[in-house]
C-alpha cells in the first residue's frame, strides 16, 4: 500500500487549540504568567471595574454577589464585545485602558460560559499584553470552571465564573 497526502490536518480541537497551545507557550516563555508578577487583590476595594457585555447575565451576577457580600462597593460597567470578531478589539482597546481613568482598585474581565469560538477573544495577545500591563489588579472570570484563557493565565487571579470573581475582589461583610 501507498499513501499520498497533501496536507495534514490535526484532528480532535483543531486549529483552535493548536493556536491556543502555541499562543500559551509563548507568552509563557516570555514571562506573562509568571507568580512574581502578579499584583495582590486590595482587601477592601471601594471601586470594582468590570469589563464585560451589558446585556449578559454576567453584569447581574457580578453586582449581586458584590453587593450582597459589601454593599459599599461601587460597580463601575465598561462596557464591551465578549464575543466575535470585533470582541478581541475592543476588549484590548478601550476597555481596559479606560479603567484606570476612573480610579477603580480591581477589574473584572470576563462573560459567561460558551463555546471555545465565542469565548475565543480573550485568547488574543494584544489582550493578554493590556491585562498584564496594567497597574491594576485583573480577575480574569471567563466562561465556567472547564473553560481556561490566555487571559486566566496572564491575569492576576482566575476566577472559575463571574460569582466566583465578584466573592474574590469582596471581603464577605459577615
Amino acid at each position: 500500500y501507498q499513501l499520498v497526502a497533501d496536507a495534514l490536518v490535526p484532528v480532535g480541537a483543531g486549529d483552535l487549540a493548536v493556536a491556543f497551545e502555541q499562543l500559551k507557550a509563548k507568552l509563557g516563555a516570555e514571562g506573562l504568567f509568571d507568580s512574581a508578577r502578579k499584583k495582590p487583590l486590595p482587601p477592601y476595594p471601594r471601586r470594582i471595574g468590570v469589563i464585560t457585555s451589558p446585556s449578559g447575565a454576567a453584569i447581574h451576577d457580578i453586582i449581586r454577589v458584590a453587593r450582597g457580600r459589601m454593599p459599599s462597593v461601587e460597580i463601575l460597567l465598561f462596557p464591551s464585545e465578549v464575543q466575535g470578531a470585533r470582541a478581541s478589539r475592543y476588549l484590548n482597546s478601550p476597555a481596559v485602558r479606560s479603567a484606570p481613568e476612573q480610579a477603580v482598585d480591581v477589574i473584572i474581565l470576563g462573560r459567561g460560559g460558551g463555546s471555545t469560538e465565542d469565548l475565543w477573544c480573550f485568547n488574543d495577545e494584544g489582550l493578554a499584553r493590556v491585562i498584564a500591563a496594567s497597574d491594576i489588579p485583573i480577575i480574569s472570570a471567563v466562561g465556567h470552571e472547564v473553560d481556561f484563557s490566555i487571559s486566566d493565565f496572564v491575569a492576576d487571579r482566575r476566577a472559575a465564573t463571574p460569582s466566583a470573581a465578584a466573592e474574590m475582589a469582596t471581603p464577605d461583610r459577615a
